[in-house]
């Protein structure tokens, strides 16, 4: 009895496995996963190099740098 509840185990996992049709999936989430990480990319080279982030660091930096003389 045992030897048959473990052919059946192997049985269903084969099956199981042949009928998930999971070929090419790890291309598929390579691809999605490289355009979200292009996007995000994209994103944050526009916040950065715009106007309010520039001119916030611009501020930081110049107050970093002034000397009081008192």
């Amino acid at each position: 009895m045992g030897s048959t509840l473990r052919n059946l185990g192997w049985e269903l996992r084969t099956r199981l496995l042949l009928t998930t049709g999971e070929a090419g999936m790890s291309t598929a989430e390579y691809a999605i996963g490289t355009i979200a990480a292009a996007a995000f990319g994209a994103v944050l080279y526009g916040v950065v190099t715009g106007d309010s982030i520039v001119n916030a660091l611009t501020k930081i930096i110049d107050k970093a740098l002034q000397t009081s003389t008192r």
